[in-house]
Order: C-alpha cells, then sequence, then structure tokens
C-alpha cells in the first residue's frame, strides 16, 4: 500500500512541477491530466483490487481545482439538434432521361448532332432519315386526296370513301409520330418528301449518341440519350439507426467536392422503400438546382441532414465518467462535496450526451478534470485519499519518506 501512495503522490509532485513550468521536466507540455493517466497506470491495479466500484464524495480547495483544472457547469435542458451526414454522388435525374428512338424503318442520311455532351433543346433537329415506307405513305396521301378533288360534287357514296382514305392516309403518318404541321405542308405542296427530320422530345445533353450517317434503323432502336441536367439528384446511404430521424421534405444540405467552399441548400425528396441487409443502410435522395450545368453526374458530395429533436437534459460528454460498470457524473453538493452520481445516458449529439436519469436541471457538475477526481473518489474507498485533498473535514498528509539507507563503511 505505501507503493501505491507514493504512486499517488507522484501524480500531484507531477501536477506541480506542471504548473511551475519545470524546463528540465521530460513531460513538460502535457496537461495535468495527462500527467495523471500516464503515471496513474501503476495505481490502477491496486484501486482496482480493492471496492474498485466503491466511491466517496471530495472535496477540493480553491488552490487543488486550479491545480487540476477543475471546470463547473450547470446542468440545463437543451432543444437538441442532431446532424445526419453521408457521402453521395450526383447523379441525373431519372424523371429528365430521354431515350430517343423511331418507329420508321430507314437510313440516316445525315446528324444534326454528332457529340456527346452537346446541348439540345425540345424540337431542335436530331437526323435526317430517308425511309421508304414514309415516301410510299405520302404518295398514299395525295392520290387519295387526288381521288377526293375528282369526286368533288359527285353525289353517292364515292365522295365519302376518297374522304375517309385521306383521313387513314394522314392518320398513318401521325401514327409515326410525323409532325402534324409537316403532314400539312404535304398536302398543301402535293410533292412528296424524301426525307424527314427527326427531332428532340426535350431539353437536355446528350449523354450519348448510337448512330452513324449511313446507319440502317430498325423501329425502337435507341438513337440517343438525352438528359435533363436543370435539375440533379444527390443520393447517400443513411444507417439503419439514423434512419428515424431522417424524414422526406426535411431541410439539408449539400458540400461538392469540386466546389468546397459552397453550401447548396436541398430537401429530402425521396426515401427508398427498401434497405441493404449487408450494409445495414438506407439509400435516401436530396433533389438540386442545378444553374449553369456546374453539377455534373459522378461528383461526389456529402450530404448533412440537421435533425431538430426534442428538449432533453444535456450534459458534455466530458463530465460522464464509464467505469465499465455504471455511468458517473460528479454532483457539487451544497457543502462544495463532489458527490459522484451514477446517470443513465441517452442519445449524444455533438460531444454532448443526454441525461435520462440521475441528475436535475439546475445542478452544478464538473466538467473536466473528472479521471483525477474518480481516481481521488476511488482512494477514498480504500481508506485515505490523495496526499493534499480531503474527505469530509479530514486532512491527510502524504506519508513521510522513508529514511534513507545507512551507508556501510568498510
Amino acid at each position: 500500500m505505501r507503493r501505491t501512495w507514493w504512486s499517488v503522490g507522484l501524480v500531484l509532485a507531477t501536477v506541480a512541477a506542471c504548473g511551475r513550468g519545470e524546463p528540465d521536466s521530460p513531460m513538460e507540455g502535457m496537461t495535468a491530466e495527462e500527467h495523471a493517466r500516464m503515471l496513474a497506470g501503476g495505481t490502477q491495479g491496486a484501486m482496482d483490487s480493492v471496492g474498485a466500484a466503491i466511491r466517496q464524495p471530495v472535496h477540493l480547495t480553491a488552490a487543488q481545482e486550479r491545480a487540476l483544472g477543475v471546470v463547473y457547469g450547470v446542468v440545463e435542458y437543451e432543444q437538441v439538434t442532431r446532424t445526419i451526414r453521408t457521402v453521395g454522388t450526383i447523379q441525373a435525374p431519372e424523371t429528365g432521361l430521354h431515350e430517343v428512338t423511331t418507329k420508321l424503318e430507314g437510313f440516316v442520311e445525315e446528324l444534326s448532332v454528332s457529340s456527346t455532351g452537346q446541348m439540345v433543346r425540345r424540337g431542335e433537329p436530331l437526323l435526317t432519315l430517308y425511309s421508304p415506307a414514309v415516301v410510299a405513305a405520302q404518295e398514299e396521301l395525295l392520290s387519295a386526296h387526288r381521288l377526293l378533288s375528282a369526286l368533288a360534287g359527285t353525289p353517292g357514296p364515292q365522295a365519302e370513301q376518297a374522304r375517309e382514305l385521306v383521313e387513314a392516309a394522314r392518320r398513318r403518318l401521325l401514327w409515326w409520330d410525323l409532325p402534324e404541321n409537316w403532314i400539312a405542308g404535304i398536302e398543301a405542296s402535293g410533292r412528296a418528301e424524301r426525307t424527314v427530320r427527326l427531332r428532340s422530345p426535350a431539353t437536355g445533353v446528350v449523354l450519348e449518341r448510337m448512330v452513324v450517317p449511313g446507319q440502317r434503323v430498325m423501329p425502337g432502336m435507341p438513337l440517343y440519350q438525352l438528359a435533363d441536367l436543370s435539375e440533379v439528384w444527390v443520393e447517400g446511404e443513411v444507417f439503419e439507426q439514423d434512419l428515424r430521424f431522417v424524414q422526406r421534405g426535411a431541410e439539408a444540405h449539400v458540400e461538392v467536392s469540386a466546389y468546397p467552399a459552397e453550401h447548396l441548400m436541398a430537401r429530402v425528396s425521396f426515401i427508398y422503400p427498401t434497405l441493404d441487409a449487408a450494409s445495414r443502410t438506407n439509400r435516401v435522395r436530396v433533389t438540386l438546382p442545378n444553374r449553369g450545368q456546374r453539377l455534373k453526374p459522378g461528383m461526389f458530395a456529402t450530404i448533412y441532414v440537421d435533425v431538430l429533436l426534442a428538449r432533453a437534459l444535456m450534459v458534455p460528454m466530458g463530465a460522464v465518467v464509464i467505469t465499465g460498470e455504471r455511468n458517473l457524473v460528479f454532483v457539487r453538493d451544497a457543502d462544495g462535496m463532489l458527490v459522484p452520481r451514477p446517470v443513465v445516458l441517452g442519445m449524444r449529439s455533438e460531444g454532448r450526451i443526454q441525461i435520462l436519469e440521475g441528475l436535475e436541471a439546475g445542478e452544478t457538475i464538473v466538467r473536466s478534470a473528472n479521471f483525477l477526481i474518480d481516481a481521488e473518489s476511488r482512494l477514498g474507498a480504500t481508506g485515505g485519499p490523495m496526499p493534499g485533498m480531503q474527505h469530509g473535514e479530514h486532512q491527510v498528509a502524504p506519508p513521510a519518506p522513508a529514511p534513507p539507507a545507512e551507508h556501510r563503511h568498510d
């Protein structure tokens, strides 16, 4: 036991030496608590072997509080916020993707849009197509018009049948998605067009071009893939335990690696209905406006969702002593004693932790130097305090050093 007292005495001696700033100290620059943690290793086994779970109230003088760096705080109710963070990638929105196909069979004669990455607007021509079937359908339409003109004013069913032939030829061209104004131009000119122009169904960027001039195309064959990037999606994975805090419509902000100084505001637009069984995560999506097309699909981004939770009794994480058997907070009572109080912990938020049981609002607690105070509290339970510290009204001085050994004279 004498060795244990001397080890603990050495802890305080080191603290005092640190306060004097002795230049020859090999541990200069370390805090008092760091000195104590390093040197108290030798005393840990002895303290644990004698009622480690038993702790006694501790009393510190003002000088001792300054030497140990003790800081007090008041327990208060706080509005708790929690930030859910996840890393994701920017993607082209599925609602803005368009695959350009045709219902015609023919041959590509000319490409108006010939490269990926090119910006196109709705209605702009993409390519020129020669289709023998379209030429034949135009001739049928013109023949029906000539027949209707020849039967004009003639009574009987022949004129009605001619009108039906005209309507049938027009419908056939319309069902190939050929523009109505283009068909009207054929009827007005009385001459068939050799080629037709395929136009863009939407405004967007060409992500992929799958045709070349001279290529034969078939109905349903993909020709271009377009993406409307006026908005983009950012999708990330949220851990299962955090999923209950993330709701659709929750405000979020996004940081993009390409623009580190910018914070982009967004909202959670979708939460996927299934969980990944391997990673225990759930995919969530936020939607961002993309002015100037600065956000590119494939870019990395970090999503932060700030969640406002209910008011709770919160203390700093450093105020809690976790022993492995229970969690303690040292409470300063009306007499100035530091009383170890068992507590039940709740959720954590930005360096603070919720107290479910054990404390009340307005109580004064120790916020720092808890390790040293806890060591003294346990030493008090073994029968004596640290040198220079008090339990109640009793002061225990450090043991006197052993007398030097006698020198043997030959």
